[in-house]
């Protein structure tokens, strides 16, 4: 595996790669689909990460992954490239859909604003650069047209329900909707799953539960204790 120690950023990541395998074989049936979202490899060529793809290769269930932002062997552009070299046994989400029973599995990876903030005594944002927001702004929507085509294509494939995926939350820190909160609630999916937010600090950076009727759920490894969360029955 393209390996880089993890345990700095907690002990909750102390082995956490058995963690995953030990959960996932206690937990996941062979009938059950398993979306992973995001961050599945360090390496930065598909070379160097076959090996940890691999290892989701070979947990149960069939595996539907979604691009995260430390994945820079998947170019978003040849998704199809890695559809062809590796299924059946794995699945990539870009600009594409998977189907679970009668819902649409849609998804893309997603942006947000992360700062840098300048934060006052009462540990309020009170100011942050203007052109690094402009340069998430112009990512932001990037992504959104990937979702949108995404969500077309279920659509036009006769789906009418929808799960929703992203690797990054759906809003940037202290916003109340965003371009991906919107599309989700112009096409009526029923869940939003993202992950990225990682370490106490950063797990309520965006919304948890139920807002404007769709239920939002956090999936980081670290917030769940790498344990798949039940999306779906």
């Amino acid at each position: 595996m393209a390996h880089k120690p993890m345990d700095k950023f907690g002990k909750v990541w102390k082995n956490h790669e058995e963690k995953i395998e030990q959960n996932c074989n206690r937990i996941i049936q062979s009938g059950d689909t398993f979306v992973i979202t995001g961050d599945h490899s360090w390496g930065r060529k598909l070379a160097d990460a076959k090996p940890d793809l691999e290892f989701i290769a070979n947990l149960p269930g069939e595996k539907i992954l979604l691009r995260g932002n430390h994945d820079m062997f998947w170019n978003a552009k040849k998704t199809a490239l890695l559809n062809e070299q590796y299924e059946p046994r794995l699945h990539f989400l870009q600009n594409n859909y998977y189907c679970y029973h009668d819902y649409a599995l849609v998804g893309t990876k997603g942006y947000t604003f992360e700062g840098p903030f300048l934060i006052n005594a009462k540990g309020q944002i009170i100011s942050w650069n203007p052109d690094d927001e402009k340069q998430a702004q112009k990512l932001v929507q990037r992504e959104a047209e990937r979702l949108r085509m995404s969500f077309e294509a279920a659509k036009n494939a006769g789906f009418k329900k929808y799960i929703m995926f992203l690797h990054y939350p759906p809003t940037s820190i202290g916003e109340m909707e965003s371009p991906f909160t919107l599309m989700a609630q112009e096409f009526g999916a029923e869940k939003v799953i993202y992950s990225h937010c990682h370490g106490e600090k950063r797990y309520d950076d965006s919304f948890k539960g139920y807002v404007d009727g769709i239920e939002y759920k956090l999936v980081s490894g670290d917030y769940l204790n790498f344990k798949p969360e039940l999306v779906l029955r």
